[in-house]
């Protein structure tokens, strides 16, 4: 994905579908904070444990990680100032049945750059290309299992408005989500300042 220079992100963006899963990545979790402390929500799937490709990667629901997930997600942000907003699409998109785990990932991007009045075409890859280096490699770059840093690195930590940060402060390495229920309309603003700031 490259970055333009007089957009926020790309107008358009290819995601990775030719890659085989990968366990304990952020393809099927995120983070978000709640009152105590930041808590990852995971989509369990169905893997056997040999290589798959992305795209056949079923999700599992014979446990209720849909009600758990949206409980977790009301009780961190029900007293955000755009959690009423924002609610009912994400948790209709999360009751949808989707079958597999990179089709239901492409309808939340899908919905959450709409939500956030960003214009981006989205595609899938054509092929798979193997990474030149993983510490260059977005693909790799961001992993839940390493601390996520790139933001403080580049100087662009800047901290926005958080339901609990009197308690913890500014959390960063949440999941969109965050900036979304916190910010609502301002989330551009925010994303803004980050590009601006990169330019520096």
């Amino acid at each position: 994905m490259t970055l333009s220079a007089d957009r926020v992100i790309p107008s358009v963006a290819e995601i990775e579908a030719c890659e085989n899963y990968i366990k304990q990545t952020w393809r099927n979790r995120c983070r978000i904070l709640t009152a105590s402390g930041p808590e990852e929500l995971l989509v369990p799937v169905i893997h056997s444990g040999a290589k798959m490709p992305i795209r056949e990667v079923r999700i599992e629901y014979s446990t209720p990680w849909v009600l758990r997930t949206e409980r977790a997600i009301e009780s961190a942000y029900r007293s955000s100032p755009f959690f009423d907003e924002y609610r009912d699409g994400l948790f209709s998109l999360l009751e949808s049945g989707t079958e597999h785990l990179y089709d239901l990932n492409l309808l939340l991007i899908r919905h959450l750059l709409r939500r956030l009045g960003l214009a981006c075409e989205i595609s899938d890859t054509a092929d798979f290309t193997p990474p030149a280096g993983e510490d260059d490699d977005w693909r790799y770059v961001l992993t839940p299992k390493k601390p996520n840093s790139v933001l403080r690195e580049l100087g662009l930590g800047k901290p926005y408005y958080q339901v609990f940060s009197s308690r913890f402060g500014f959390t960063d390495g949440l999941s969109i989500l965050d900036l979304l229920f916190n910010e609502g309309p301002d989330s551009i603003r925010y994303l803004k300042l980050l590009r601006t700031a990169s330019l520096r």
